[in-house]
């Protein structure tokens, strides 16, 4: 069967006819015809497109840096208000909500814990529910596939905009199935309908469904890019580059000390499953680096089923401090609005893992120290899961 989108089926639907309709979504939001869900829903015949909103980078994704806040604005064509939900505000004031029937979420999230375009759909259930509005959640694939759960939960106290809630790094879920376990299992309560897509298997990855692929965010160029977020996002937590600034983020990772061959090599030797560690050098245009040459490597993903992307990160930040003691350094806060917490603790979800890497624990063994936490997860993901 082919992929239907929950845009593609909602806007069939004949519920729509005089709503006001409020949309949270970006440039990814679009159908197999790469046609906007906002150009969709002006040409509906029933509906009224009466706010957009969008999430972090901006409703176009013309933001790229991180942690960039994006103003408020009028799209002139369509005469609507464009509200930021990465500004002074990420929840959905009364007043922005205020005239709509229903309030809409259609983004690609990727498939990972800190991407914070679901947290963005969680402040939009929390104030949906303060102001007696609708949500409807329109599902899209979790572009690494729906049954890999890997890495460490977060644990409390080390909530903040990118982890609101106890899940693993990689939770194997859609936004839908997100959106059910956020309104229901943590008690949000707002007035909720996900519309799931038709055709979408479990195992499937983006390509494997054949969906349409817009980049999600400014630094999620491909699917590649997608499939390793999951652990190298993390270097976000360190001075090593994850390679913004250069046509492959997150695939690259290198810093100024190393020397890529012998980096690379010994990575290797390890023998990680499903990945290939090639040496590269490269030069960041902005962000960490900057115009500096970075050895290092990119990962080649050769075998999607075993590859597991967490541990690989684990992996590659131990070598990262092997080849420069003195030169390694864990980044000091702010990061996404946290200001005490170390980033890299506030990305894993927890202060373990670092302490773990500090310790000399290895990469193997810290990848089975998350284990039992992610089975102990399992029974209740399942419970919302729609595929």
């Amino acid at each position: 069967m082919r992929l239907r989108l929950g845009s593609e089926r909602w806007l069939d639907s004949p519920s729509l006819r005089g709503q006001r309709v409020g949309i949270v979504c970006n440039p990814a939001s679009v159908d197999h015809q790469f046609v906007h869900i906002i150009d969709r829903l002006a040409d509906h015949q029933g509906a009224t497109l009466a706010a957009i909103f969008g999430p972090q980078h901006g409703f176009r994704s013309d933001v790229q840096e991180n942690m960039i806040e994006t103003g408020h604005g009028r799209d002139e064509e369509r005469r609507v208000p464009i509200h930021s939900l990465y500004s002074d505000t990420r929840i959905p004031t009364p007043e922005m909500l205020r005239g709509l029937d229903l309030l809409v979420v259609d983004l690609q999230d990727v498939g990972t814990r800190i991407y914070t375009y679901i947290y963005t759909m969680a402040y939009c259930l929390t104030a949906a529910a303060r102001d007696g509005v609708k949500v409807v959640v329109l599902d899209r694939p979790n572009p690494i596939g729906g049954t890999a759960v890997e890495g460490p939960m977060l644990v409390p106290g080390y909530e903040s905009f990118v982890g609101l809630y106890p899940i693993p790094m990689r939770h194997g879920m859609t936004i839908g199935e997100l959106a059910r376990l956020f309104n229901e299992h943590f008690a949000i309560g707002a007035d909720l309908e996900v519309v799931a897509m038709e055709g979408w298997q479990r195992p499937m990855y983006h390509d494997d469904a054949q969906a349409p692929w817009v980049m999600p965010s400014p630094n999620m160029p491909t699917l590649d890019s997608a499939i390793v977020y999951p652990g190298t996002v993390l270097f976000e937590g360190t001075n090593v580059s994850e390679a913004r600034g250069t046509t492959r983020p997150f695939e690259l990772v290198g810093a100024p000390w190393v020397a890529a061959e012998r980096f690379a090599a010994a990575l290797n030797r390890r023998g990680l499953a499903g990945v290939t560690f090639r040496p590269a050098v490269f030069e960041p245009t902005f962000h960490k680096h900057a115009k500096q040459t970075c050895g290092g490597c990119q990962l080649h993903v050769t075998d999607r089923q075993r590859f597991q992307p967490v541990l690989a990160a684990i992996l590659l930040t131990e070598a990262f401090r092997d080849a420069g003691r003195d030169q390694f350094l864990w980044r000091d806060p702010p990061y996404e609005y946290e200001h005490e917490k170390r980033p890299f603790d506030i990305l894993c979800g927890t202060a373990e893992t670092r302490e773990q890497i500090e310790a000399g624990v290895p990469a193997e063994a810290i990848a089975a120290s998350w284990v039992d936490a992610v089975r102990a997860f399992e029974p209740l993901r399942r419970r919302f899961l729609i595929y």
